[in-house]
């Protein structure tokens, strides 16, 4: 590993904690509830006695249980398989509807909804639940009922939402899929967790064009045979949709007629609530299980402890709901007694200001994107911001990769006035939530994480598992915590694998991080994706945040190439800014960059152009995928690809 890597560390200060935001906050009441004099103090006691922590969560969240749990964790098989709230019934739905209509939150909105075309729709917490019961009904009425599965194929729409929790209050278990996937990632899927029904949608708007989604169903229902029922939204291109007689519901017909008083069917605490997918390498995808005790509590604790989430904010996230993102804002927000807001529509259409716009209509005080893109928005200027007034948002929360300099420095002065913080946020789908997390507790730099969000034993180790500092290492957890996925569903080796076979008892993440001189923590990608150059360990997001400080650069991915005597060469493809034209000079230039940061001996063997990069629907470049393409390897699993002739831009390359 390099000892002196050289992104991101050399970054000043620019953030730092404001002391009334701090004595205001929802972590320092916790604090002083439990008579914590500190913030490593407060750490250091989650690290030492975990059962007090979750419990300590669990309180201060406010979850009610039909029953008590008698023991809050049961490390008897071993930190892999925990077991928790034993003992305890719970529906997580009490918690995120039922019991606030006795409150006065009943009259708070819960959903703000935007579509593309500019229809808006608000639902309290009254009419969300009086909805969510009316659907329950439906659902029960087609058969439906405990440990069924049901998919949800849909764009952001309310009905989605409503949906989402119905599904949960009549005891079933949650299959949410992107709403681009193929036939072949909806159908490998449904069969895998033997969905029984499906709700979807005649289409979605993207750009002012219908997409259909229901002809992709039709087909999936054909190699499907558990699918039993079909229940369709007449959303975008409704008119053209194919209804199969005795499996296919309108929604329109179904569920407004039901009743809006619905029971919720009590369930236990460790009873499976969704089964989310996330794609393998090879192989098939892994159903990452998830419990009623267990996603939505890490979820809502990840928004209130280091998010700072209080119940008269707004928190919105440019998400899928196929993404662990969209079920985290829905029990977040939820269970905070929040608002959350659900946009249905492409972030640059009608034009390059709809985020902003968006911030300013709904009062949104959280703003989550991706850093991939805020660079896609930084190149259009000011302007498109300081068109409307944002003093509604106290954040900006990021996930999804990892940022660069120039482009966190431009979000944190140009939307944030340079007084509000950037919440950089990283976890994944079996975490349910963030390993990492910005907080108001600490200062910033460009690119950094204030460090693990409470309750998570996390350090950066090196492949011997010793803890290292200042250099790049392995991301790893120690202990257990509530969100942990309960394995994959069917699955207990490839779990095991994934994440217990390097270190013995200890969670290996998957991504390269690093820790500086000050505390502050950073992810440089996936360790899986890490390039080997003559016995040195690089990242991709180092030599990426090169390439990208470029002016003729957009956006750029590095991967590793094989080499007979250095192991591995770095290989970079770079998207350049509109009306930059690629040729030999550029080529060389961006090689001669990376060389003068990085070194000789990490010269990269080439860069090339391309149109495009592959990436996921939340925007996440595939760097395997890159890899593969480039030296005519099988592709493995595509169906988080979000255009498929990306990859054909890669093995086209100039």
């Amino acid at each position: 590993m390099p000892s002196e890597p050289i992104f991101p560390f050399g970054q000043e200060i620019v953030w730092q904690p404001n002391a009334a935001w701090i004595a205001a906050s929802n972590l320092q009441h916790f604090m002083q509830r439990h008579a914590i004099a500190s913030y490593d103090e407060l750490h250091a006691r989650a690290r030492d006695d975990i059962a007090w922590f979750w419990d300590a969560a669990l309180a201060d969240l406010g979850i009610e249980f039909y029953a008590p749990y008698t023991q809050v964790v049961d490390l008897s098989e071993g930190s892999e398989f925990p077991r928790w709230c034993v003992g305890g019934k719970l529906n997580i739905i009490h918690n995120c509807l039922d019991k606030w209509q006795t409150t006065p939150v009943r009259e708070r909105i819960a959903l703000r909804w935007e579509g593309e075309e500019g229809a808006v729709h608000t639902f309290t917490y009254a009419e969300l639940h009086a909805e969510v019961n009316r659907c329950a009904n439906a659902l029960r009425k087609l058969g439906l009922g405990k440990g069924d599965a049901v998919a949800l194929y849909m764009p952001m729409i309310p009905e989605l939402a409503i949906a989402f929790l119905a599904i949960i209050k009549i005891g079933g278990v949650i299959l949410p899929l992107f709403s681009g996937y193929g036939h072949g990632a909806v159908v490998t899927r449904l069969v895998d967790a033997g969905a029984r029904a499906i709700v979807t949608a005649g289409g979605l708007l993207r750009r002012g064009a219908v997409v259909p989604m229901k002809p992709t169903i039709d087909a999936a229902c054909a190699d499907a045979p558990s699918v039993q029922h079909v229940i369709v939204v007449a959303r975008a291109g409704a008119a053209d949709t194919p209804m199969t007689p005795g499996r296919d519901h309108w929604w329109h017909e179904l569920v407004p007629a039901q009743a809006d008083v619905a029971a919720t069917e009590i369930t236990g605490a460790e009873d499976v609530l969704m089964i989310i997918y996330t794609s393998g390498t090879t192989g098939r995808p892994k159903g990452a299980v998830h419990t009623h005790c267990g996603f939505p509590v890490k979820a809502a604790q990840d928004m209130r402890h280091s998010m700072d989430l209080k119940p008269d904010d707004t928190i919105f996230w440019f998400t899928d709901m196929g993404w662990m993102m969209g079920p985290w804002l829905v029990f977040g927000a939820l269970l905070n007694g929040a608002c959350m807001v659900f946009y249905d529509g492409a972030p640059d259409y009608p034009a390059v200001d709809r985020v902003w716009s968006l911030v300013a209509r709904h009062r949104i005080t959280h703003l989550g994107i991706s850093p991939t893109l805020i660079r896609s928005l930084k190149p259009h200027g000011a302007a498109p911001v300081q068109r409307y007034e944002l003093s509604s948002l106290r954040a900006v929360c990021s996930t999804g990769s990892p940022w660069d300099p120039e482009s966190w420095l431009w979000t944190f002065h140009t939307v944030l006035g340079g007084a509000r913080p950037i919440l950089n946020y990283s976890g994944g789908t079996e975490i349910s939530g963030g390993i990492l997390c910005g907080d108001l507790f600490r200062p910033l730099k460009p690119c950094a994480f204030s460090g693990p969000v409470v309750g998570m034993d996390a350090d950066v180790v090196d492949e011997h598992g010793a803890s290292v500092r200042g250099a790049v290492g392995e991301l790893v957890i120690r202990q257990p915590w509530i969100g942990m996925t309960r394995g994959f569903w069917r699955d207990r080796e490839r779990y095991l694998e994934s994440y217990w076979g390097k270190l013995p008892g200890v969670w290996v993440h998957g991504d390269f991080a690093a820790i500086d001189a000050d505390g502050l923590w950073y992810i440089l990608g996936r360790s899986d994706d890490t390039i080997k150059v003559g016995g040195k360990r690089l990242g991709p997001a180092e030599v990426e945040a090169i390439l990208n400080s470029h002016p003729a650069v957009r956006e750029s991915a590095v991967i590793g190439a094989p080499h007979p005597l250095k192991d591995q060469e770095v290989v970079g493809f770079c998207v350049l800014r509109e009306g930059v034209a690629p040729d030999e000079a550029l080529r060389a230039a961006l090689i001669d960059l990376v060389t003068a940061e990085l070194g000789k001996p990490l010269k990269p063997r080439t860069v090339r152009f391309v149109r495009s990069l592959p990436k996921t629907r939340n925007a996440k470049v595939m760097h395997r995928v890159i890899r593969a393409a480039y030296l005519g390897l099988p592709l493995g699993d595509l169906s988080s690809l979000e255009h498929a002739e990306t990859v054909a831009a890669i093995q086209q390359a100039w």
